[in-house]
């Protein structure tokens, strides 16, 4: 029986309960099956992995984001952080903190902010064994010292030249503020606390550095309380109370708040505007409404403008507004650009705006926009050789109910007869978010050695806005798993390929469609590759001492409380669908450590695929049938998807080792 109780020899030992001692001889057994089945892929791996680190060599050098002051630049690199000149050419830089010195040598730096007045900088590091992070906060100077040192902390902004606001995680859930002052009367106060499990709290400073907004919110709905940073101490006021389906975020510009919002009709983003004195949803003036289908990724506030980042159809773009005229400019991007990464500048007036483009395939390059030339300025960076020969083209897939869903794919030009070329195809299709397009050297490297990449942009991710989101979660899972085989059907059919040399590659919640797609398509596919995969979809959902349950049923629904929404979790569900018949290999990477996905459903999951696939086996014994493998690789350190560079090259190498074996 679950809960019985084996006696314990010492007295004062927790008893182990039946399902524990089953769980740990089940991760005791797949470790010994892991330690067994990787010596095939040794020599592979190794070779894979040289080839990485090669190109990393080549592509790393393209930097990090910096953080503009005036005349001061700082960066990160390697664990450290830099301070340099704008304008000094010669690479002269100051060492200002680094991870290994101050004994943080298995943390990466996660987000750097520097006070007004540049007297303090507020560092947080995050260890790839853990999802909560700690702030150091560094008093800068000729000798930088550490001032003092916050655990568990999600994020911070300064408030003044010497207040921070900051907010503290807990088994995933960031529900409370704290104010901390670095004056003579130094102190520490709870600010805002969020009652409602459902919201998610966090904290940002306006552009002009007017306000810090203490943002609430959940899946569907937020609400954002002002602190004003010339009077840090008196208590946040309220800009709109939550209303059930509106999102706001706020910004502010000559003491008005500039309103970024799901308000009104369509339910997509619109741009709106209030006084300060009163914001209520009453007073919102329309500045300008997204058009249909279209993804807005991040808004810039200046001065005398303000940027939108937007993507439609995978496409990427600028709109420059003005505040002046509120005459908007669009400006078009390199047709390869998958993903904006923004550089920060805390100064609002500054007349350029900075950021980096990337690609799966593109190692980010840094570009500007120019308010008063009005153009857009390549930056010069050296190119990698590889890159020209890739091609990028871009395609539309008709789902099972006529919707187009847009494909990006990647290819070496020089490739020859493409349908006997390796395909790998991405998928996510949840929370609104897209795909990860960002660089990454693998992508390069298969590009190199003459895959073919695919990425679907499938209902229940953002790639197409709001609405995309809306069409795919709840109720509407299915139409992401009817989307994901209709772009992979497409490929097929113009020549990319084919089944038997076709793999799928998802991670998080991105295996609930990868999973259903095996379970109800998997002649379609060769092998697949799923990273800390959610597979147990109702199991997980019925669990609500699990810490992001609650907060999860605005995306899957609540079984508990609803028979039908169990019903259709249940119709869905990799794990519940699981049956003899074929399937393609699976390589499942999953980690000890995962908050996020319990490891016990994917310890089901494979149990149960590996006895799915046996059994059909033994009632096919036909001479020279193919069994599929059914590999899991649980990881000791590392938590959900997030891995130090040099873990996650072992994880990449591995997983290319084994689809390279699978799909021959």
């Amino acid at each position: 029986q679950e809960g019985t109780k084996i006696p314990s020899k010492r007295k004062q030992n927790t008893p182990i309960t039946t399902s524990q001692l089953l769980y740990k001889n089940l991760l005791k057994s797949e470790q010994e099956n892991w330690n067994d089945i990787s010596a095939r892929y040794k020599a592979m791996t190794k070779r894979i992995k040289k080839k990485l680190e090669e190109l990393h060599k080549y592509t790393f050098s393209s930097g990090s984001p910096r953080i503009r002051f005036g005349e001061n630049v700082y960066f990160e690199e390697n664990g450290c952080i830099f301070l340099s000149k704008a304008d000094d050419d010669e690479g002269n830089v100051d060492i200002l903190f680094s991870t290994e010195d101050c004994g943080f040598s298995d943390a990466f730096i996660q987000r750097i902010r520097i006070s007004p007045d540049q007297r303090y900088m507020a560092i947080s590091l995050k260890s790839e064994n853990s999802e909560e992070a700690t702030c150091v906060i560094m008093k800068l100077g000729c000798f930088p010292v550490v001032q003092k040192v916050i655990p568990n902390v999600f994020n911070f902004e300064w408030a003044t030249n010497d207040v921070l606001y900051y907010t503290s995680q807990k088994n995933l859930k960031c529900q409370n503020v704290f104010m901390t002052t670095f004056t003579n009367q130094k102190h520490t106060k709870l600010v805002y606390t969020e009652q409602d499990a459902r919201f998610f709290v966090d904290i940002h400073c306006t552009k002009d550095r007017r306000f810090l907004t203490i943002n609430s919110n959940s899946k569907t709905t937020s609400e954002v309380w002002l602190v004003d940073c010339r009077h840090p101490f008196k208590l946040p006021a309220l800009v709109q109370a939550r209303t059930k389906g509106v999102i706001y975020h706020i910004e502010h510009r000559n003491d008005e708040l500039y309103i970024l919002t799901t308000y009104g009709q369509p339910a997509e983003y619109k741009l709106m505007k209030a006084p300060v004195a009163s914001s209520g949803m009453e007073n919102w003036q329309l500045v300008y409404a997204l058009e249909e289908k279209t993804k807005l990724v991040d808004l810039e506030m200046f001065s005398d403008h303000c940027i939108m980042f937007l993507k439609n159809a995978g496409r990427l773009y600028l709109n420059v507004i003005s505040f002046d005229s509120y005459s908007v400019q669009s400006i078009k991007l390199p047709m390869w650009a998958c993903e904006f990464e923004l550089e920060s500048h805390p100064e609002h007036t500054t007349s350029t705006c900075y950021f980096q483009l990337t690609s799966p395939v593109h190692p980010p390059k840094r570009f500007a926009y120019s308010f008063k030339e009005n153009n857009l300025i390549e930056q010069a960076v050296q190119e990698v050789p590889i890159i020209t020969n890739c091609h990028t083209t871009r395609l539309l897939a008709k789902s099972k109910d006529e919707t187009l869903v847009p494909i990006t794919v990647f290819h070496n030009v020089n490739s020859k007869e493409l349908h006997r070329k390796p395909l790998l195809v991405h998928v996510y299709g949840a929370y609104g978010i897209d795909l990860n397009m960002s660089f990454k050297e693998e992508k390069l490297m298969l590009i190199e050695e003459g895959w073919i990449l695919a990425y679907c942009h499938v209902r229940g991710g953002g790639e197409l806005g709001l609405s995309w989101h809306k069409d795919g979660c709840q109720h509407n899972k299915f139409k992401g798993l009817h989307d994901l085989k209709a772009c992979i059907m497409l490929l097929h059919e113009l020549g990319f390929s084919q089944p038997k040399y076709t793999a799928l590659a998802a991670a998080s919640a991105g295996g609930v469609l990868a999973g259903a797609l095996c379970n109800t398509d998997p002649e379609l596919l060769r092998a697949v590759v799923l990273q800390a995969p959610f597979v147990d979809v109702l199991n997980t959902m019925m669990k609500t001492y699990l810490p992001l349950t609650i907060e999860e049923r605005e995306e899957w629904g609540n079984p508990l409380a609803d028979e039908k929404c169990m019903k259709y979790i249940k119709s869905y569900c990799p794990y519940q669908n699981i049956k003899p018949q074929y399937y393609p290999s699976v390589f499942i990477t999953a980690y000890e450590n995962d908050q996020r996905i319990p490891l016990a459903g994917v310890l089901r999951y494979v149990q149960k695929l590996r006895k799915a696939v046996l059994d059909h086996a033994s009632r096919t014994s036909e001479k020279g049938n193919w069994i599929p493998s059914i590999i899991l690789d649980i990881q000791a350190t590392g938590s959900h998807c997030d891995s130090s560079w040099e873990e996650s090259l072992n994880e990449v190498a591995r997983h290319l080792a084994f689809l390279n074996k699978e799909l021959e």
